[in-house]
């Protein structure tokens, strides 16, 4: 947390360009219906590096504009420098979460890593699928448990009920 009491986030999937920068731009849509703007900073990564600079995958954004999210993150790949950047790194899936661990320079930046789908409260999920290769019910399956875990991550973090 920064000194000025931010608590930072890092949603992270392979290619940041369809789950993390949704998770992002939810997790952006609650805490500003929240008032909560000053409370974070957003944002999000990919394992992977091949789409750096590119807009999230453009059927994420039609199906997150057509729920009111505006996804304008630019893609990046997660680097080691971000552990010590951030509060908290929220993995899409086991792949993600076990190559973050890799990743993780020390046990403190480790326990920093989490699972997105343990924060869902109102869908069963172990983890968020990638919906690259799915139809529109896979966008709109992977909306619905963010929106579910963003939702359950500010109450685990005691912003909301």
């Amino acid at each position: 947390m920064e000194d000025n009491g931010t608590y930072k986030i890092l949603f992270v999937c392979l290619g940041n360009i369809c789950r993390s920068p949704a998770a992002e731009g939810i997790m952006r849509h609650i805490v500003r219906k929240y008032n909560l703007e000053h409370c974070f900073h957003l944002d999000s990564a990919g394992t992977y590096g091949g789409h750096a600079g590119e807009l999230p995958d453009r059927r994420m954004r039609s199906a997150a504009a057509a729920r009111g999210y505006l996804l304008e993150h630019r893609a990046q790949r997660f680097k080691e420098s971000m552990f010590a950047q951030f509060d908290l790194i929220v993995a899409m899936d086991d792949s993600n979460y076990y190559d973050l661990q890799s990743m993780a320079p020390s046990l403190d930046d480790e326990k920093k890593i989490v699972r997105m789908a343990d924060y869902c409260r109102h869908y069963t999920a172990t983890h968020v699928p990638d919906p690259y290769y799915e139809g529109a019910e896979g966008f709109q399956l992977v909306l619905n448990l963010l929106e579910d875990a963003c939702e359950g991550l500010l109450a685990e973090l005691g912003y909301v009920k």
